[in-house]
This record gives C-alpha cells, sequence and structure tokens, in this order.
C-alpha cells in the first residue's frame, strides 16, 4: 500500500524579512509618533537613512545627521534600529556588540550635528527602547544605567515620550 500524502506542505520555510523596509518602515513610525507628540509635522525619514550627509556633496546647512530630519531646535540626534533580536542584557557587558555599535554611530552623528545622541531600539515584539547619556530624562521614570565612555540611560520610549517633565527643544 502506497500513501498518497504530499508533506512538502507541511514543512515551514522561513520568509526572508527584508531588513531595509523593516528598518524603512521604524523610522515612519518613529517619524509619527514624534509627530503626533509634539502636534507638528517636522519629523521625517532622511533621505538614504541617515548616509545621505556623508554620501552627498552637500553644504553644510543641508546636511542631515542622523535617521531622521528633526526640528532645528530638537534637542535629539535619532538613530533608529529595528530587529536584532540576537541581542541581549549581554551585549551591554561586550562593547563589540551591535548594541554598542548603534551607540557609537550615534555619538558620531550627534557631534556633527550638535545634538544629543538618542538611540530608538525595537525587537520584534518588544516595546521601543530610548538610549541616551545620562541625566537627559527624569531620573523618576525607571531606567537602567550603563557606561562605557560616557553614562547612558536606558528607558522604554512609552514611558519618556508621554513626559511633561522632560525639555526635548533646545
Amino acid at each position: 500500500m502506497q500513501d498518497d500524502y504530499d508533506l512538502e506542505k507541511l514543512t515551514q520555510t522561513n520568509k526572508r524579512v527584508n531588513s531595509r523596509n523593516k528598518g524603512n518602515t521604524f523610522e515612519r513610525k518613529i517619524a509619527k509618533l514624534l509627530n503626533e507628540r509634539f502636534n507638528i509635522r517636522e519629523f521625517n525619514r532622511s533621505p538614504g537613512s541617515g548616509a545621505y550627509a556623508t554620501t552627498h556633496n552637500l553644504p553644510e546647512h543641508l546636511k542631515i545627521h542622523g535617521d531622521l530630519i528633526t526640528p532645528k531646535d530638537f534637542k535629539f540626534c535619532i538613530e533608529c534600529k529595528k530587529g536584532y533580536n540576537k541581542e541581549n542584557i549581554y551585549s551591554l557587558l561586550d562593547y563589540s556588540s551591535d548594541l554598542w555599535g548603534f551607540i557609537e554611530q550615534c555619538e558620531r552623528d550627534s557631534e556633527k550635528s550638535c545634538k544629543v545622541p538618542l538611540v530608538l531600539f525595537q525587537q520584534d515584539r518588544r516595546s521601543v527602547l530610548a538610549i541616551t547619556r545620562s541625566n537627559n530624562f527624569d531620573q523618576n521614570i525607571p531606567h537602567i544605567k550603563i557606561k562605557k565612555e560616557f553614562e547612558y540611560d536606558i528607558y522604554k520610549l512609552e514611558a519618556i515620550i508621554d513626559s511633561s517633565t522632560i525639555s526635548w527643544f533646545l
């Protein structure tokens, strides 16, 4: 007796995720969130996802640093990272981890733009984390302190986005 079953349909194949689309979607989500929070329309994705300032010969006043175009008086240079699900709490102790690479990238961009670095990081099905130099947000909001060259605080973005005690603008 011979089986008539097609077992090929039972095997599950994982679809490849287009990481560029994932990042672009996350950047649009953050821009929309900030526009709604501050009731403005000035937050947008940077062309070329933040690399535009380094890959094009632009005058200084037109250069955009970070992943988002922000209002002129906005205090932060924002780097958005989505995915990287292999990063975990131990990544904070490994200075060669992707997480520290994101922070260093944001530090470089913020230095060029004369703004405060702010990394917004989200893993799949998790809250968005905000990583910035210490003492930029209310220290009464639950957070984690980490240190490398500078001291950094890690918050849940939802905990700081609506806080009235935070100065987002210069």
